[in-house]
């Protein structure tokens, strides 16, 4: 029980860069006190009290602005920002670290008992004054935009916007070629951040893909020079990029009283 209190604050700092401090999280947000709220309610409504259940969430809702019904199910690091006029249905289904924000609601589209709200699967952020309604699935780390309204399925990874909501991008994994040059220049490969707009995603990994080629085309003529006797001209690349075996030739040459590796392209020209 502590590890989830203790989770819930966190995931305020983690996700609201206007939070200072512990005392403040506490007292100063609606969210945090509409979700403890909510596990009360829910305990109560497990345990075959409603009436209980209801007036508890209502008092909350008195409160905070912010209704959830005491059936919804609602996982580990949930955060609601601002959270005004936030509503969720009793057959929602909200994974773990999963975020709203104000005017949110996860509601339903017909009065038929059972399965009426939406689910929304791990990592899913969703925008101010959006609408998500009926028994649909959110998928992991998807992103619907603000005052879009969402009635069908939206597969993992996807951002969607509009009325009624449409797929404007799908999240694209790095190749591998590109995530090693990435780990080797200390670069977060594709994306850096969940909030990077996709354009410039796309653009850095286009960028880094063509580094790569180029590298691997770096190395290979290196490979020649070697066996062609040829010494390596130094300064080319910056150290961190030079390729290991290139900086393991170099070092040679300087212990057996080689070439001067300052004297750079010219002095390999003119041994000709």
């Amino acid at each position: 029980m502590f590890s989830t209190l203790r989770d819930d604050i966190r995931c305020v700092f983690d996700r609201d860069p206007a939070a200072r401090n512990v005392w403040e999280v506490l007292t100063c947000y609606p969210g945090l006190k509409a979700l403890w709220a909510h596990r009360v309610s829910h305990w109560l409504w497990n345990h075959r009290l409603p009436w209980l259940a209801r007036m508890n969430s209502q008092l909350a809702r008195f409160l905070t602005g912010i209704e959830i019904h005491p059936g919804a199910r609602i996982g580990r690091r949930f955060f609601i920002d601002h959270g005004m006029g936030v509503v969720i249905g009793e057959t929602a289904e909200i994974g773990e670290n999963v975020t709203l924000y104000h005017q949110v609601t996860l509601g339903g589209t017909s009065w038929d008992a059972g399965k009426r709200h939406p689910t929304l699967e791990d990592n899913v952020v969703v925008g101010a004054g959006a609408k998500v309604l009926g028994p649909i699935t959110i998928g992991t780390g998807a992103r619907i935009g603000s005052n879009s309204v969402v009635v069908r399925d939206v597969d993992a990874g996807s951002t969607v916007v509009g009325i009624p909501a449409r797929v404007v991008a799908k999240v694209r994994e790095p190749s591998d070629r590109v995530a090693a040059l990435a780990a080797r220049i200390g670069f977060d490969a594709y994306g850096l951040s969940h909030d990077m707009p996709d354009p410039v995603a796309d653009a850095l990994n286009v960028m880094l893909d063509h580094m790569q080629t180029l590298d691997d085309r770096v190395i290979a003529l290196c490979e020649r020079l070697r066996e062609h006797g040829e010494e390596l001209p130094s300064g080319e690349l910056s150290p961190i990029e030079k390729p290991e075996f290139c900086r393991e030739h170099e070092e040679e040459q300087a212990a057996s009283g080689g070439p001067d590796q300052d004297e750079g392209p010219d002095a390999t020209r003119s041994k000709g």
